[in-house]
């Protein structure tokens, strides 16, 4: 994640003693050869110190270098993700009765939800702000350009947001459409969407945990109906490559209600690992991705991003009681700790190539007033894990936006 930092230097200073020699003082003052001289040393350290000033970050620019657990370790003077949310009546940025490529279930507003308060909310930045965008310029940035997303539920409503985003900037909406001619539902594996004014796509791989999910192996206890291969990337993998942008996440299917509770286990090579925890199998899956960005992907051309954990917000841990609330909550009640988001900062830290890690997870924390709730379409359960369009998935991308046009620009 993103560390603020002052840039301070450490020298070691030796200490110097110096003899005092006995010197006949003069009444008048110093000849010119000195004054000369002292004249000389004033401007080099004049001239020293006004290069270090120019040369040393602004601490009021926002996304100066990020401190996004890099591997490079670069890091910036703004945390873009410790901050506050804010009210401003500029939100929300979209329509998503107007936009086609919101998923039914997640355009609250249309579903009756009556009060619009959550669409309200911007986030703030302790030290800076995140720059509200000329979609134009955006636009004009992607052109030619593949934007490819790979995840979960989450990563299709970050998908989905994004994409009617830059609609409101184009004006004839014929020109944007799903390539297959699909609508947008949970069950299509691709799903891409063509901006052909501007020659790019923005596209979306389900791929709920990064590494490939298969069929049982042969003898086997009978509780084993699948098995998760940890050591090799989604079958589906092929297809990302050769993206200008890649954007992953995953962590909400790595739970025991979609592993264990269906008959999945872990499986490593031939060996399958029944007593193996999740957080362990999670590590080791992102090592496997990590494996697969470093010697596949030219991140000379792509960006690569990975997204942290989205924290839900149920009110139990069977998932059965969901209070949607009015307003953000001023504590996240230890919202803001996610295991899955730890072990992606580490991973990435010690990566031979540069990634950016969106660390989400504790600003989304707050939020317990922009889940679904039951504004969803026509689902007879509540839901406290996906959240509304507009709202929170509007400002990750707000902040991915940010740190591709400020960081890279994107000229190519």
């Amino acid at each position: 994640m993103m560390d603020s930092f002052n840039r301070t230097a450490s020298f070691n200073r030796r200490a110097l003693s110096f003899s005092s020699p006995r010197v006949h003082r003069r009444r008048w003052g110093p000849s010119p050869f000195l004054v000369f001289v002292g004249f000389l040393v004033f401007c080099f350290f004049k001239i020293i110190a006004s290069g270090y000033i120019n040369a040393s970050p602004s601490s009021n620019q926002a996304f100066d270098g990020y401190s996004d657990s890099s591997s490079n370790g670069s890091v910036g003077v703004c945390d873009v993700f410790e901050g506050s949310w804010v009210q401003d009546d500029n939100y929300p940025l979209y329509n998503a009765s107007e936009c086609p490529f919101v998923e039914q279930g997640f355009n609250c507003l249309g579903n009756g939800r009556m009060d619009k308060d959550y669409l309200k909310w911007r986030w703030k930045p302790r030290n800076c702000d995140i720059p509200r965008f000329n979609v134009q310029n955006v636009l004009e940035h992607l052109r030619g350009k593949r934007v490819v997303f790979v995840g979960d539920s989450m990563s299709r409503t970050q998908w989905e947001s994004l994409i009617c985003f830059l609609m409101t900037g184009v004006e004839d909406k014929k020109d944007v459409y799903e390539v297959n001619g699909n609508q947008i539902t949970k069950q299509i594996r691709f799903l891409g969407v063509r901006f052909s004014s501007f020659n790019f796509t923005v596209e979306f791989f389900r791929s709920v945990f990064l590494v490939q999910h298969g069929w049982v192996p042969k003898n086997v206890p009978r509780r084993v109906r699948s098995t998760l291969k940890l050591d090799k990337l989604d079958n589906n993998s092929r297809e990302w490559v050769h993206s200008d942008i890649l954007i992953f996440n995953t962590g909400q299917w790595w739970v025991p209600g979609k592993l264990f509770q269906t008959g999945c286990y872990f499986q490593v090579g031939g060996s399958l690992k029944l007593g193996m925890s999740i957080p362990t199998a999670f590590r080791l899956a992102l090592g496997t991705w990590a494996s697969w960005i470093e010697t596949t992907i030219d991140t000379n051309r792509t960006q690569v991003f990975f997204r942290t954990f989205e924290p839900s917000h149920w009110g139990n841990e069977t998932h059965r009681h969901c209070n949607v609330t009015l307003h953000p909550m001023s504590d996240t009640k230890g919202g803001d700790k996610s295991i899955f988001s730890d072990t992606i900062l580490e991973v990435v830290k010690h990566m031979t190539v540069p990634v950016t890690v969106l660390h989400v997870t504790s600003m989304s924390a707050f939020r317990s007033d922009a889940h679904v709730g039951t504004w969803s379409d026509g689902q007879p359960v509540s839901d406290c894990s996906h959240w509304c369009l507009p709202g929170v998935p509007d400002v990750w991308n707000e902040i991915f936006l940010s740190h591709m046009l400020t960081n890279h620009g994107l000229s190519r």
